[in-house]
């Protein structure tokens, strides 16, 4: 990060998420730390209040507290609860972006809530209609992207092609490569292999000027054979939540075989290191994803994010506002609608 990085200012839902406002509340306490940031704590402020009081020195810390007096709760109708809770924390700290006063927006709650606040007050780019949510597969394959992995459950074809877009800048802007191959997730590797959609986006693709490489299955997914693997929510999501069940359940298969040996314990680590995924898991690099298409930086955090999690999306969102990556996209959609 340069000195002369703007000091960015980030809506942060304190309410949401699994082990909030606790866990949220100390990983902001440790992002202001920073420098370069400013935490604006979204939620019910006599609670959020109480939890920073059980941290130290933070009366100097660059952090305001936003007052939400509802909270929305996972498994309620997202669409429903934004507009029947118009002060839930989430749908508060989203009208932060939309009146200039927050430059980002940091959630941990239900992914529903999340998306429909961000479409409704932030809005999505030209020429996107669905925004997606997006992110490396750290470890095994720390170069490639996947996106969707949960915001849309059905697409249509120009869809996958605006999340290829979106793939292709995220790996240029954020991960530094020049050129990355963008493929499309299928059952198999010849052109009419597949379903309807993603039958009839592969000329999408082809036309599109990105590097794209046509289909690739799911044993190619960690052989970076593509930088950018596109696919709709449904297929997105189950195989973020098979790859990051992986590791836990091959601890136990593991430490069955180990017994008491103390090299499990190493084992155990690195099992949790390798099988999670930035977008939408505890990883242990960023612990946030970007939801790609939102007129504005929104990075979503997994429901189950602790601390030190949250502290590391804060830093990854300040960085990616200072690459101004939306602008950068919303100037590569321009150019793909002109062809």
């Amino acid at each position: 990060m340069s000195s002369n990085d703007q000091v960015v200012r980030i809506a942060v839902d304190a309410m949401g998420g699994d082990f909030a406002p606790q866990e949220i509340i100390k990983g902001a306490v440790q992002a202001a730390e920073q420098g370069n940031i400013e935490i604006l704590l979204v939620g019910i402020p006599d609670i959020i209040q109480a939890e920073l009081s059980h941290c130290n020195n933070t009366s100097n810390l660059p952090i305001r507290i936003i007052p939400a007096r509802d909270v929305i709760e996972e498994g309620e109708n997202s669409a429903f609860a934004v507009f029947r809770k118009p002060d839930a924390s989430i749908v508060v700290a989203a009208k932060l972006i939309k009146s200039g006063d927050a430059d980002a927006l940091v959630g941990a709650g239900a992914t529903g809530a999340y998306v429909v606040s961000a479409i409704r007050f932030i809005g999505t780019m030209e020429g996107i209609s669905r925004p997606a949510l997006g992110g490396t597969i750290d470890v095994l394959a720390p170069r490639t992207i996947l996106i969707d992995c949960g915001a849309n459950i059905e697409c249509k074809p120009h869809q996958l092609l605006s999340f290829g877009i979106a793939g292709s800048v995220y790996a240029k802007k954020l991960l530094d490569i020049e050129n990355p191959s963008v493929a499309l997730l299928n059952v198999g590797t010849e052109p009419g292999k597949g379903n309807s959609v993603v039958k009839e986006a592969y000329p999408l693709f082809q036309k599109s000027g990105l590097n794209f490489i046509g289909f690739i299955e799911g044993n190619d997914i960690l052989t970076e054979k593509a930088n950018v693997v596109v696919c709709d929510g449904f297929v997105g999501n189950v195989l973020v939540k098979f790859y990051e069940s992986v590791g836990p359940y091959a601890s136990v298969y593991i430490k069955e075989k180990f017994g008491g040996n103390r090299m499990f314990g190493p084992a155990k680590k690195i099992l949790k290191q390798t099988f999670s995924l930035t977008s939408m898991s505890d990883t242990v690099r960023t612990g946030g994803g970007i939801l790609w298409g939102i007129d504005g930086v929104a990075m979503k955090m997994h429901g189950n994010v602790k601390a030190p999690l949250v502290f590391k999306t804060l830093l990854k969102t300040r960085d990616t506002v200072n690459a101004d990556v939306v602008n950068y996209l919303k100037v590569e959609m321009t150019k793909m609608n002109h062809n």
